[in-house]
This record gives structure tokens, C-alpha cells and sequence, in this order.
């Protein structure tokens, strides 16, 4: 088995900001593995919330032994970006030696298009009402808050797509005391779901916390291990490939989590089409689907996802999967 690593930047159409800064690119990480006669790809962000840096990930993935299979990277990877990156290049791999797509090998329905959010970044209250105008044509906004001053943003949102659905996610940013002082409002302003209002280790304060808005896990939430700390705190997670360390794991995820009874969002760092093609597959009858990546991108791959107002359609063949 022949891996390959190499680093790719893309360009963003404009300056994207979360509470934790800001970035004018995505810089991800490509993956090629080759069996000698066939080749598939995959690609992943390191995120450094996660403790992961570009070099540290291509150590993981140096340090592979010179033959493993999907089943055996789950135990010589742990989860997250590196690992993401190499499953989703063997899917792909599997894909081409068997002639068929991805998901005819994991056993799933034709997969179709799942309409996505588009993510508004964080800014003033005018520049954010600015760009939720010029987006009010989509049907689903995510919203980037997370400061204690967020009320005003949320309001001229709201004034920008007055029939827009919308989403928040607040990266950690709350105390447990702005959190209860923004729900009531939240159900005012007709949000749908709040992602991560509070830090991933502070997250016990939401037990007993009225949730009149579901509530998703995005940092507390990362493979299957960690559902049982999720228990009284949430009602939703979300599922991102980087996460999980891969498609094996997230389609693992999906499927224990809404056994438990959790709701499903399927989410992404900000990569290119070929992060997202295999996101396609666990974004099929979720609750949220936020694949959103290539479109805040002003570059991308060769034949990239399409997105229209059906949504965020499979990849083709040439592009993963």
C-alpha cells in the first residue's frame, strides 16, 4: 500500500470568522493511496481546537505500517483528521476496485440531494444583516455567534432573511448564564437548532437547563465513545468526518446515536468538494445538513459537489466515491 501525503490551500470568497478568529483560506491535506493498479483519495482540515496541526497529522499518517486495511486503521489511528483522511481514500479505493460507488459498498439507499445551510460569519450586527440580505434566497442560514453581545446580531439576521430558516452555533462561546438569558429569545426569533452553547467541558451545566431550542453537540461530540457523556445534556449531534476519523466511524455514529434517540446533523470544517463527497452519504435524512464548505470557497477542486436548490448533490464518480 503506497500513501502520499500533500498540502493544498484554497482561497475563501471573503474572510470567514468564528469566535475563535478568523482565516482568508482553508489549508487541508490530501491523501493518495494506491494499491498499484488503482488509487483513491481523500482529504482532511487538521483543526487546532483539536490539538492538530498540519505536520502533526502527516506524522499520524507517516507513521502507518506498509500494509493495513479500513478495519485495522481503526486501531492504528485514534480519531480524528489523519484518519479521516486515509478511510475516506480506501472508500474511495475499495469504490474503484469494485467498479461501484461508495455507496452500494456500505450497503445505503442512491443517495440523493439534502438542501444545506449557509454559514454567515461573524461580524458587526450591520455587516451580518448585510450578508443575510444577500442570502435570504436560501432556505437555511447558520449563524457564527458566541459572544456575550450576540443579541444584536441575532436580530438583524433575522431583519436580513425574515423567511429564512436558522441555525446558531455559538463554538463554545456562551457561560451557562448567557445561554439561559438567550433561549427565550432564540424561540422568538424562530431558530431551529443551537450548536455547542457552551464549552465542551462546562457542558454539565445544561442537565436539568430548559432546551426550548434543540440543543446539538459539535465539540462534545466526536465517535461513538463519546454518546454516554452526552446523556440529559443534548438533543442533537453533530457528525463531521474530522471528528470521527472517517466514513467507518460516522456511519457507526449515525447509527448508534439515533438508536439513542438523538436528531443528526451532519457538519464540516471548511475544505474543499472532496472533504465533503463523502459527508454526502451520512447527510441523507438528517435533521441538519451543513456541507456548505466548497460554497465559501473562491476555488476548488476539479469536478466539485454541485449545489443548486435541491441542495448539495452526491459526487460524481471522478470526483470520490
Amino acid at each position: 500500500m503506497q500513501v502520499e501525503v500533500s498540502r493544498d490551500v484554497f482561497r475563501l470568497a471573503q474572510v470567514f470568522t468564528i469566535s475563535r478568529g478568523s482565516r482568508t483560506e482553508a489549508k487541508v491535506l490530501t491523501v493518495r493511496v494506491s494499491d498499484g493498479m488503482h488509487q483513491g483519495w481523500g482529504e482532511c482540515v487538521p483543526y487546532a481546537r483539536y490539538d492538530e496541526t498540519l505536520e502533526s497529522v502527516e506524522a499520524e499518517i507517516a507513521a502507518l505500517p506498509a500494509e493495513f486495511t479500513r478495519d485495522s486503521l481503526m486501531d492504528l489511528l485514534p480519531a480524528g483528521a489523519a484518519r479521516n483522511a486515509v478511510d475516506c481514500a480506501l472508500w474511495d479505493l475499495e469504490a474503484k476496485r469494485a467498479g461501484k460507488r461508495s455507496w452500494e459498498l456500505a450497503g445505503l439507499p442512491v443517495p440523493g440531494p439534502e438542501i444545506t445551510a449557509y454559514t454567515l460569519s461573524l461580524d458587526t450586527p450591520e455587516k451580518m444583516q448585510a450578508q443575510a440580505a444577500e442570502n435570504a434566497h436560501r432556505p437555511l442560514l447558520k449563524i457564527k455567534l458566541g459572544t456575550p453581545d450576540d443579541m444584536p446580531r441575532l436580530e438583524a439576521v433575522r431583519a436580513g432573511a425574515p423567511n429564512a430558516k436558522i441555525i446558531v452555533d455559538a463554538n463554545e462561546g456562551w457561560s451557562a448564564e448567557v445561554y439561559a438569558d438567550l433561549a427565550p429569545h432564540l424561540v422568538r426569533l424562530g431558530v431551529a437548532l443551537v450548536e455547542q452553547p457552551l464549552p465542551a467541558g462546562e457542558d454539565e451545566a445544561l442537565i436539568g437547563m430548559d432546551r426550548p431550542v434543540p440543543v446539538c453537540a459539535d465539540e462534545s461530540c466526536h465517535d461513538r465513545t463519546s454518546l454516554p457523556k452526552l446523556k440529559g445534556k443534548y438533543d442533537v449531534v453533530n457528525i463531521k468526518l474530522d471528528k470521527t476519523g472517517g466514513l467507518t466511524e460516522a456511519l457507526a455514529l449515525r447509527e448508534a446515536a439515533l438508536a439513542e434517540g438523538y436528531k443528526v446533523m451532519v457538519g464540516c470544517m471548511v475544505g474543499s468538494s472532496l472533504a465533503m463527497a463523502p459527508a454526502t452519504l451520512l447527510a441523507q435524512g438528517a435533521m441538519v445538513t451543513d456541507l456548505d464548505g466548497p460554497l465559501l470557497l473562491a476555488e476548488d477542486r476539479d469536478n466539485p459537489l454541485i449545489f443548486d436548490d435541491a441542495g448539495v448533490h452526491p459526487p460524481v464518480a471522478a470526483l470520490w466515491g
